[in-house]
This record gives C-alpha cells, sequence and structure tokens, in this order.
C-alpha cells in the first residue's frame, strides 16, 4: 500500500502539478486508510469496506468539508490505481459525497480597506514594505502565496501587469492599478538590498504567508477595525467591491483565476447591499 500511495502522489506532483499542501493532505488521507486496511490487499477492497471506512471517520465527528476530502482522495486513488491496472474498477466512485454548504466569504468595506492600506506611516523601509503588499493585495486580488512568491522581474512597471504563479503551477498575468505599483516602487528604491526576490522579512530573505498574516494583524490591531482579518479577506474584498461596482462575472473569475465560474460566483452573494441601494433609486413603491 505505502508503494502505491508513493507512486499517486509522484504522479500528481509530475503530471497534475498539484501543490505541495494538496500533496500533503492526499498523503495523510490515503495513509489513514492505509491504517484501516490493515493486512487487507489493496485489489480485495470493494464498495462495502470503503462504507465500513465511512462510518468509521463519521463516528470521529469530522466535519462534512473533511469528510467529502477524504472520500475524494480515495476517488482519485482508486481512479489511477484502476488505470495503472493495479485494480480492475473504482469501488469509490459510488460513495456520496455529504451534502456541503459554501460559506459567505468575510470582507473588508472599502472603507476599512483604505484605513489598513494607509496605516503605515512610511518612516522605515518595512512601512514602505508592508504599505506595498497591503496595494498589491487589494489592486490585484492574487493569493498571499502568488503574493510572497513575487520576483521584481515578475512586476511590469510600464504595461500595469504583474505574472503570477497560481494554484496548480499555472502562471498567469493580473492587471495592477498606479497606487500599488507606486507603493512597491518606493518600496524597491528604498531597501538596500539588491535581490530579486520582492518582499523581504527582516533577515533579508523572501517574506513567508506567515509573515504576511503578522503584518497584516499588527495594522488591523493598530487600527481597531473590529473583525477579524486575514491577507485572504483582500481577496475576497477585490472581488466583491468590483461585482458593486459594475464588473461582470466572467472578468471577475479570469482576475481570480478561477478555473469554474462556480467558485466565483459566491460573491454575488455579497453584493446584496448594491442590489438594495438601486432597488430603492429605482422603484417608485421602495
Amino acid at each position: 500500500m505505502k508503494n502505491y500511495i508513493e507512486k499517486f502522489l509522484s504522479h500528481l506532483e509530475v503530471e497534475k502539478n498539484y501543490s505541495p499542501l494538496t500533496l500533503i493532505n492526499y498523503k495523510i488521507d490515503l495513509e489513514d486508510f492505509s491504517v484501516f486496511l490493515g493486512q487487507t490487499a489493496i485489489d480485495k477492497v470493494d464498495y462495502s469496506i470503503l462504507r465500513r471506512f465511512l462510518a468509521q471517520i463519521r463516528g470521529r465527528n469530522l466535519k462534512p468539508r473533511s469528510i467529502a476530502r477524504k472520500l475524494s482522495s480515495l476517488r482519485s486513488f482508486f481512479k489511477y490505481l484502476q488505470r495503472e491496472k493495479i485494480v480492475a474498477s473504482n469501488p469509490a466512485a459510488l460513495l456520496v459525497t455529504p451534502k456541503l454548504d459554501k460559506p459567505l466569504p468575510h470582507f473588508l468595506s472599502e472603507q476599512e480597506a483604505v484605513r489598513i492600506m494607509d496605516a503605515p506611516s512610511e518612516d522605515k523601509v518595512s512601512q514602505f514594505r508592508d504599505k506595498a503588499i497591503f496595494e498589491t493585495l487589494y489592486s490585484t486580488g492574487i493569493r498571499v502565496s502568488e503574493l510572497v512568491g513575487l520576483d521584481i522581474d515578475d512586476v511590469d512597471f510600464i504595461s500595469n501587469i504583474i505574472r503570477v504563479m497560481g494554484k496548480g503551477r499555472k502562471e498567469r498575468l493580473v492587471p495592477i492599478g498606479n497606487k500599488a505599483l507606486e507603493a512597491i516602487q518606493h518600496y524597491i528604491d528604498r531597501r538596500p538590498q539588491k535581490v530579486n526576490v520582492l518582499f523581504l522579512n527582516k533577515n533579508h530573505t523572501r517574506l513567508s504567508t506567515r509573515g504576511v498574516c503578522n503584518i497584516v494583524n499588527k495594522y488591523v490591531t493598530l487600527q481597531a477595525i473590529a473583525q477579524h482579518v486575514t491577507p485572504h479577506m483582500f481577496r475576497h474584498s477585490f472581488a466583491t467591491h468590483l461585482l458593486n461596482h459594475g464588473a461582470d462575472l466572467r472578468s471577475v473569475q479570469e482576475l481570480l483565476g478561477h478555473v469554474n465560474l462556480s467558485t466565483t460566483q459566491i460573491y454575488t452573494h455579497l453584493t446584496t447591499d448594491k442590489l438594495k441601494k438601486v432597488y430603492d433609486q429605482a422603484h417608485p413603491r421602495a
């Protein structure tokens, strides 16, 4: 079983370009299943065995999303084994995934976003960096993992474009606004390090996602913003504010780098304030 898991993970990494975090999750799920199987051979696994495994993990009071992820891992694993002719069929194909409610993402108001972006006083190099980080996150809607992966060469100051490496190691070009570019340029001009990495930590190496979280927490506390704010909320705010100001869903999908439009559609639930304003202004009996 261990050998099959290693080959499957190698397949996902090399052929499918799955992210390191996704590979770790698959490994955890499949090793969990391996422990459950014990001495049972993989080609002897049938639907009834998988049902017993499902009953076991449900008995752990796992969240529906965690159960759904484990089932997805098993489906992909057995599909791979079937393709490699290690098993005759995919017994996991019949498993029913629990229904998941999509939680509405939290986002900043436009005023809160401006307060955070304007919070760094720009007395130190680190404050110029922090302002550039906030402006870039809000201007582009990129993920924090994409932000920390940026190099200076990825920023086109003439065309107002940045090159980012997204999920599945897929490269895409994203527009960036003048205010964000100015903030980036001010930061680069003031730092002594002449390296290609864009955002540096205090040790002059690439800033981590955890480092960005700490920076956000620092300024949210300074600004006394009531809600819990994460770097990813800049992405949610980016999408919500674009839709509120008339952007179409397809364009927002492209900007966010979503493969499926359904992933982007969750933001339409956040634009009810805009719809209410239109209703109040346009309906004669509002």
